[in-house]
């Protein structure tokens, strides 16, 4: 018996990503760069370390490859402890049968005994496809202050994105009065960061409840929430003020990373109090050539820049040739620019090869607009890529 865990966390890793195109067409949204040197997962991972749950089980589904490789065994986020730590959870074939996850209530359903494993008090349900830094330990005594059934974490967004999120209602005590799940005309901009604590025992009853529903799509803002609330639980609202972003598109992931780059974003990489902890790549160090100039940006180890380079972000392995421009763009892992290339406002992916002379511009067009360069490419010398 695995020694008893005042609270675990279940990490929904799943996600495709559809709206992010080619950028996740081989791996899960959470496995996706970010940052220069990190993955998305990486983020939602060093929050539990941060705030001291040091049992996660992640339960992925498309593309896991990466995913997994990434994780391994846990090291990196001090997750490769005995009793408890990373566990990676598929999903997998019983002896009556086995199924793809329904959705994201069906996923913790189906890997209850992994809960059941360490008879937690409470259970944090969360998604590895955000950009944040989160205290869950403040949010659990916010939690145990409350004497709540479920407290679900929310942020104000503003009015016209309001639509794109499960909506809530509260009174002055905190207390959710309504929910909307993504709705079109929302009365609220308080959104769910999908962000849960719940009582296990009480997870436990509505995850048994939602399976025996052959009406409900299994999810928990669509279907378990809604029906809690129907129910009269106890939930509350936990607000969060911090900086948080759903990078579920590719204009968002490209805000995201340019927001690393703001003193005012609220997206801090250098607070020792709160590291962001990933799997260490030892690369070679950085180059930067006597001509190079770089300004407002990160540049990550394994590089070598002779151009310029401007409020961009650069993964491990990039080249930048003699007398090329970077400017607000991201190029992925193992890009190589030659030389006399401008690329502004694009997203060039990895192990693409941009010819002399080229221009890749999201803003040389009739409208702005991120440029994006598929993997593996080879792109001809003086070509031109840019929008309409």
């Amino acid at each position: 018996m695995a020694r008893r865990k005042e609270s675990i966390a279940m990490l929904l890793a799943g996600g495709e990503g559809k709206r992010l195109g080619f950028l996740t067409r081989l791996m899960a949204k959470p496995a996706l760069p970010f940052g220069g040197k990190y993955r998305i997962i990486d983020f939602t991972l060093s929050n539990c370390t941060n705030s001291g749950i040091d049992t996660v089980g992640v339960l992925t589904q498309y593309e896991p490859l990466i995913l997994n490789s990434h994780i391994g065994a846990g090291t990196p986020w001090d997750l490769d402890i005995r009793s408890g730590g990373a566990a990676i959870l598929p999903p997998f074939v019983r002896q009556d049968g086995g199924k793809w996850y329904k959705g994201t209530a069906d996923a913790i359903y189906q890997n209850f005994f992994f809960v059941e494993k360490y008879d937690p008090s409470h259970v944090l349900v969360i998604s590895g496809d955000h950009i944040y830094k989160m205290d869950y330990d403040l949010m659990l005594a916010y939690h145990r202050e409350k004497k709540a059934q479920v407290t679900i974490a929310v942020i104000e967004v503003p009015w016209k994105e309001a639509s794109r999120f499960g909506v809530m209602s509260r009174g002055e005590d905190g207390r959710i009065q309504e929910f909307q799940e993504k709705p079109a005309h929302p009365r609220s901009n308080l959104a769910s960061m999908g962000i849960y604590f719940f009582d296990k025992d009480i997870l436990k009853e509505y995850l048994e409840k939602d399976e025996a529903n052959p009406e409900s799509s299994n999810d928990f803002g669509k279907d378990v929430i809604p029906l809690m609330l129907k129910d009269g639980l106890h939930m509350y609202a936990y607000p969060f003020r911090g900086y948080w972003k759903d990078v579920g598109t590719i204009e968002s992931f490209w805000e995201a990373n340019m927001d690393l780059l703001s003193p005012t974003s609220g997206l801090n990489l250098y607070d020792n109090s709160w590291p962001i902890y990933t799997r260490n790549l030892n690369q070679t160090p950085l180059y930067i050539s006597q001509e190079a100039k770089i300004t407002n940006s990160l540049v990550n180890e394994g590089c070598s820049v002779y151009g310029s380079v401007e409020r961009s972000v650069l993964f491990y392995g990039v080249h930048v040739g003699k007398d090329s421009i970077i400017r607000d763009s991201i190029l992925m892992p193992n890009v190589k620019i030659n030389e006399k290339v401008v690329v502004e406002k694009a997203i060039i992916d990895e192990n693409t090869e941009i010819g002399s002379g080229s221009l890749v511009s999201g803003l040389q067009s009739s409208r702005e607009e991120i440029i994006l360069v598929e993997e593996n490419c080879s792109i001809l010398p003086n070509s031109v890529l840019r929008g309409e």
